[in-house]
């Protein structure tokens, strides 16, 4: 599989053969472009020298907020966003062993499960983490039973709402036009 999210060859590749990478590009994934969410995974491995949640979380917060704020920077809010990656990190060791994908395969986890499991992650709310499930499930190679229900409607098949319907440049745009029409209608609400 294949992941073609940020327009980066190298940044996609990260994300499609690292599952840290993926789950912290989504936390990245709010008040900036998604391309530059995704895209941090990257920059972070390589001012960091590495991406791994248990060398992630025991960096030195003010050295990890200074790896965010290099140029061009992780995200628009590197101390609070820092903080997020290192606290998902922690959470990761202290629950899944440091291993991100243990969150969607452990146990061979039904659809429900895996959103439970995202929701109680630092900084997933009820939408990110149906997101993401609805990303594993189109993208990632998840198969778990019930996964597009518990991802709603974001599994919907043939949808186009978010960064799990992004599988290429036109798939892209199609998912921006959405979020306008989204933003536009809320507006008028």
């Amino acid at each position: 599989m294949s992941l073609h999210i940020t327009g980066d060859t190298a940044a996609d590749a990260l994300l499609s053969e690292d599952p840290l990478a993926l789950l912290i590009g989504m936390l990245l994934d709010q008040q900036i472009a998604m391309e530059t969410a995704f895209s941090g995974p990257l920059k972070i491995s390589e001012r960091a020298g590495e991406l791994d949640a248990a060398a992630l979380a025991g960096y030195d917060p003010d050295a990890f907020v200074e790896v965010f704020r290099q140029t061009p920077a992780v995200h628009r809010f590197p101390g609070s966003m820092a903080a997020r990656v290192q606290a998902l990190c922690q959470a990761l060791v202290d629950d899944w062993h440091g291993d991100a994908a243990a969150l969607w395969t452990d146990g061979d986890p039904d659809g429900p499960t895996v959103l439970k499991r995202l929701k109680a992650l630092p900084g997933f709310g009820e939408q990110k983490a149906k997101i993401f499930l609805a990303l594993l499930g189109k993208q990632y190679g998840y198969t778990g039973e019930g996964w597009r229900a518990a991802s709603a409607p974001y599994g919907e098949e043939g949808s186009f709402r978010s960064v799990a319907d992004i599988v290429s440049p036109e798939s892209l745009s199609q998912v921006r036009e959405h979020k306008r029409a989204m933003k536009a209608a809320a507006k008028k609400g």
